[in-house]
């Protein structure tokens, strides 16, 4: 880690503990975005590692990398969810403890992905047999299908787990996994009949429409059309560019056979996926004699197939309701919203159960078995993932929101009190003194939701229970009288002035520790009760780049990251039991090798004397060693690493030596013999290289000493010497462009093939600088090259065009349609010099004057007599033309803002070679015929154009090259 901090200024620093000002939010944050820049998306605090989603595909995730980490100390290189995952399953395999991994964050931060790879680097980096590879398959595969059946896009997330889950990787003793268990929880049944704008149901729903063979979906009756399904556009968005749905179906279906799941098994659960199809299809209607009925036979035949329910039996579950009352059951019909409710609630439970079916056939297929693989050499151990729902704020929340949130806030509550009060309590037990953190315990809002008689799920729960006719308005009022004084509690009547129009009627605010969350209670009953009438439970339908700060800023806060910051700064990041520590790390220290008969403390004390333990980088409490950083206790795990072999070897010097030295005692003698020639032979190659290089250097200095005589045999190799190194020279180090003119000096010898070898050399750049001119640059090259015959020391203006390029039209819209040149210019009139807004185009043999989609002027370019333009920085310029000529009545005047560019195009469209005059004080032009007009030129501070009083059009502009 200590080699990355010198470039800590560009990339942050890998772990906020050594983060210099670490009570600062706003240097936690830039920490964040720096190394987010750097596409580096992990950061620890502590043993704590935070993730950015970057929202891409990085490269930081394949096999190398697995091997990377793998069996590598926590802080050994940097920060990564395998580190993580390794640490983990190092620490399960050595200390022979259950472990578990805490995945929390808001919808859309990565925390599905973060799961995945973590299985992922368990599949492919634990050892493994051939009766457990199936396993391991299976444990990969189950992903994508509970995502299928369990996530759905939302606003934030394309891929938004709407479900919880928790799963057991039950490993053996030798670290292989041998099975696994998945516990799903609060399932967001509501998505499956309605879902917010912009948002989808469940994925298999349209992975079955976009992917299922067309046999299938005749079988099932449907039709490969998401917008005929009622319950697939309540959010106006059934398909999803960056979801690829027909690939993600093939994907399922081969997941669903790795796992283990039989045919008709998988027959059973797509009738369920489409029976709720045909559900969401089942309309009601007013009959004859003014009863509710289904007006949808098709959709109740397919149901009855689908469902395997009698069809009269389900018509009448779906229109009736079955009462019981003073141990009689009575009929009774449903009115058209309680028959839409009961569809409703129907289609819920079976898919809700159809899910848990699905997670129960799953648990089966990873189940621990006996008779596949023998366990009794050794105990098991457990490595849990939870990946737990995300903070949800969306334009309307309801119920399942408020589920999601409440988890959440129970999540921060034992965050808080396993990371930050129990911190606090056992290094006050240990009798450590360090400096308090103060926090926010958010125990009040967990009260608030979850207390007895008076928390919201109580009064919920006692206003569905209660006689009478309750609604979701009466328990909002039950909330208001209940919980009116809560400080974390708003509603709509409760709130001031200033807050009331921030929450409805029909809402009520509670201020969770991540922000505030305005909860709509329309459906809160219903949604609680989970309303399903008692005949329809009777039937039998059972089958089986960006950075966004106010995110960040906002889920560091609730995450509490810079409470846990703070411990980790004021206080120990590590602790350690005196006989778990000594009992690992003696073998460091001569004095407590190999053991001691002291006291544990003394002889920890003595161990981290010897280790050289710094006094601010430890503590000894009563019971305990506590350590600050991080690094100090993997500097010592690495020094007990690199010890291990040396204790091993001691054991082995022994007998090796003994075994090993007769045979050395053997071959000596023999050794001795060829040692003696070896090193004979190589002397005598020596002095061979010694004589061959000694006649090399004679040569040399004769031949330096002879130089300025002709050739001769003296001089012969000091010569061949010098051509060799000089034409080598110029082979490794050409002119690298045609700009570059340096040429090396070449010997007396080679001065005339130096001269012929840069004339060719150049030759070839300028011929290959040539062949590499695209067409585009060579007409703008030629443009320039007019534009500097006609400007260049002539118009003030020139100098600040010449880096700019010439385009093609400045009226895009015009170009695109006619592909000429076109720019917006004034004209002056002849009579009072009234500046009017024209187009000036121009074509291959003439150019237009157009207003308003209306040709006011043509001007052939056979009559254009010259061009005038001033010397100043003006954009003015006169076409002359023949006043003869009847069409033209007189002589041009137009301002624009590339004149130059203008002139130019004008110029090099036009066949004939056109003249351009160059004025410094005044143009005369032609009026009329007999009639002429004058501009006057002068130099000022700003453009100006105005009529002066001698009836001439005075222009005024700055001098840019004085």
């Amino acid at each position: 880690m200590e080699s990355t901090l010198t470039a800590r200024d560009r990339v942050g620093v890998q772990d906020f503990v050594l983060l210099e000002n670490y009570t600062s939010e706003a240097a936690f944050i830039e920490n964040l975005r720096r190394r987010f820049g750097e596409n580096l998306i992990y950061t620890y605090i502590g043993s704590v590692l935070v993730s950015v989603n970057p929202n891409k595909d990085l490269e930081i995730y394949s096999k190398a990398h697995m091997e990377r980490y793998r069996g590598v100390s926590f802080y050994e290189i940097s920060p990564h969810i395998y580190a993580v995952s390794d640490n983990t399953y190092r620490a399960m395999r050595t200390e022979r403890r259950d472990q578990c991994i805490l995945i929390s964050g808001e919808s859309g931060a990565g925390k599905t992905e973060a799961s995945k790879k973590i299985l992922q680097y368990y599949a492919t980096t634990c050892p493994v047999t051939d009766h457990l590879s199936t396993l391991r398959d299976r444990l990969v595969q189950s992903n994508p299908v509970l995502e299928a059946f369990g996530n759905a896009k939302t606003l934030r997330n394309d891929n938004s787990s709407r479900f919880g889950k928790y799963m057991d990787v039950q490993f053996d003793f030798r670290g292989a996994p041998i099975g696994g268990h998945i516990l799903n929880y609060l399932l967001e049944k509501s998505r499956v009949v309605h879902q917010n704008h912009g948002e989808r149901n469940f994925h298999i729903f349209y992975q079955l429409l976009e992917g299922g063979e067309q046999n299938l979906l005749s079988k099932l009756g449907l039709e490969r059309n998401a917008q005929k399904y009622q319950y697939l556009v309540k959010g106006c968005c059934p398909r999803v560019s960056s979801i690829n749905d027909k690939n993600d179906w093939r994907t399922v279906r081969k997941a669903l056979t790795v796992i283990g799941f039989h045919e008709d098994e998988v027959e059973d659960l797509l009738n369920i996926i489409a029976s709720v199809l045909h559900l969401g299809n089942t309309q009601f209607g007013e009959g004859k004699n003014g009863e509710n009925q289904i007006t949808t036979e098709p959709q109740l035949k397919y149901l009855s197939k689908l469902l395997g329910v009698d069809g009269a039996a389900l018509r009448e579950a779906l229109t009736h309701k079955k009462i019981t009352a003073k141990g009689e059951e009575m009929i009774s019909p449903l009115s058209f919203e309680q028959a839409v409710a009961a569809r409703d609630a129907l289609a819920k439970a079976v898919y809700g159960r159809a899910f848990t079916w699905l997670v129960v056939k799953i648990n089966q297929s990873l189940a621990f078995k006996d008779d596949v693989y023998n366990s009794s050499k050794g105990s098991s151990s457990v490595i849990g993932l939870l990946d737990i729902y995300g903070f949800e704020v969306f334009q309307h929340n309801s119920f399942e929101q408020f589920c999601i949130n409440y988890c959440n806030e129970k999540l921060h509550q034992l965050f808080i009190e396993l990371t930050l009060k129990s911190e606090q309590e056992e290094y006050e037990a240990e009798g450590i003194t360090w400096e308090p953190v103060k926090y926010f315990d958010n125990k009040i809002i967990c009260d608030l939701v979850e207390g007895k008689h008076k928390g919201l799920i109580s009064i919920l729960d006692e206003e569905c229970l209660r006689p009478g006719e309750p609604s979701d308005i009466s328990f909002l009022e039950k909330l208001e009288d209940t919980l009116g004084g809560h400080a974390h509690f708003v509603t709509h009547k409760l709130s001031n002035g200033k807050t009331r129009k921030a929450v409805s009627r029909e809402e009520f605010k509670l201020i969770h520790y991540a922000g505030e969350v305005n909860y709509s209670v329309n459906g809160f009953l219903d949604k609680n009760k989970d309303l399903l009438y008692r005949n329809l439970k009777e039937s039998d339908m059972s089958p089986l780049w960006r950075f966004d700060e106010a995110l960040v800023r906002h889920q560091v806060k609730y995450l509490g990251l810079m409470e846990n910051l703070r411990v980790r700064r004021a206080g120990f990041a590590y602790r350690r039991h005196y006989e778990t520590f000594l009992q690992r790390y003696k073998s460091l220290c001569p004095g407590t090798w190999p053991n001691w008969q002291g006291r544990l403390a003394d002889g920890v004390a003595t161990l981290v004397q010897h280790l050289g333990y710094k006094p601010e980088e430890y503590k000894l409490g009563k019971t305990k060693i506590f350590i600050r950083f991080p690094k100090t206790l993997f500097s010592t795990e690495d020094s007990l690493e690199a010890r291990r072999p040396a204790l091993v070897l001691t054991l082995q010097t022994s007998w090796r030596g003994y075994r090993e030295r007769a045979k050395y005692l053997r071959i000596r003698q023999a050794v001795i013999v060829i040692q003696s020639a070896w090193r004979g032979m190589i002397s005598r190659q020596k002095a061979r290289r010694r004589r061959h290089a000694v006649d090399i250097i004679r040569k040399f200095i004769k031949g330096f000493i002879y130089r300025h005589y002709e050739h001769c045999p003296e001089n012969e190799y000091f010569l061949d010497h010098q051509r060799f190194s000089f034409l080598m020279m110029l082979f490794r180090n050409p002119p690298k462009s045609v700009l570059d003119k340096s040429w090396p000096i070449p010997p007396p010898c080679l001065t005339e093939a130096s001269e012929h070898l840069c004339r060719l050399c150049m030759r070839n750049m300028m011929r290959a600088y040539c062949r590499r001119i695209q067409p585009e640059w060579k007409k703008q090259m030629e443009q320039k090259v007019v534009a500097s015959q006609i400007f260049k020391d002539q118009k003030d203006s020139y100098p600040q065009s010449v880096p700019k390029l010439f385009v093609a039209s400045r009226l895009s819209r015009v170009h695109s349609l006619t592909q000429c040149y076109g720019i917006a210019v004034t004209k002056y009139d002849r009579r009072g010099y009234k500046a009017r807004p024209r187009q000036l185009l121009l074509t291959s043999s003439f150019a237009m004057l157009v207003a308003e989609a209306k040709l006011k002027q043509r001007i052939d370019y056979a009559t254009l007599r010259s061009i005038s333009v001033s010397s100043l920085s003006d954009g003015f310029m006169v076409l002359h033309v023949p006043s003869e000529d009847n069409k033209q009545k007189s002589d041009v005047v137009l301002q624009c803002d590339h004149l130059i560019e203008v002139v130019t195009k004008l110029a090099t469209m036009a066949d004939k070679k056109i003249k351009v005059n160059m004025s410094q004080d005044s143009i005369t032009f032609a009026v009329a015929r007999g009639k002429e007009g004058v501009i006057d030129f002068t130099s000022g501070p700003e453009l100006k154009v105005a009529k002066c009083k001698k009836g001439h059009l005075l222009v005024t502009a700055p001098k840019l090259n004085p």
